[in-house]
């Protein structure tokens, strides 16, 4: 009997973009990072002065686009999607928002975290 193995990863969608297949379907390429805890040291960096530094880089990098070097992203999932095969994936993804991703049994699942999916009342 075949042991059943179950992985699931914290997930957060960096980046969607349009894109053309090759027959010249609309589709989606998404790009999935694997979400990780800032660190310490970095936390203590939410001062008055790095947010006034985040919002001139954030409005260099619209004026001046490709121009800026974007941070390099390492990529754990790359998906290519017509929009038929993304609405069968039966989960709308949003940029920035973080997924749990479980691999079982030759299927990849997406699912909202526990905490996220659950009502607050």
């Amino acid at each position: 009997m075949m042991k059943m193995n179950r992985k699931a990863i914290s997930l957060r969608v960096n980046r969607i973009e349009s894109y053309r297949d090759v027959s010249g379907n609309l589709g989606k390429r998404i790009e999935l990072v694997e979400d990780q805890e800032m660190p310490k040291a970095l936390h203590a960096m939410e001062t008055d002065e790095a947010r006034v530094v985040n919002s001139v880089m954030l409005q260099v990098k619209r004026h001046f686009g490709p121009m800026v070097m974007e941070e390099p992203s390492n990529p754990k999932l790359l998906l290519f999607l017509t929009e038929e095969e993304y609405e069968a994936l039966g989960i709308v993804l949003d940029v920035n928002q973080t997924y749990e991703v479980t691999f079982q049994d030759q299927a990849i699942k997406f699912s909202k975290p526990k905490e996220a999916s659950e009502d607050v009342s």
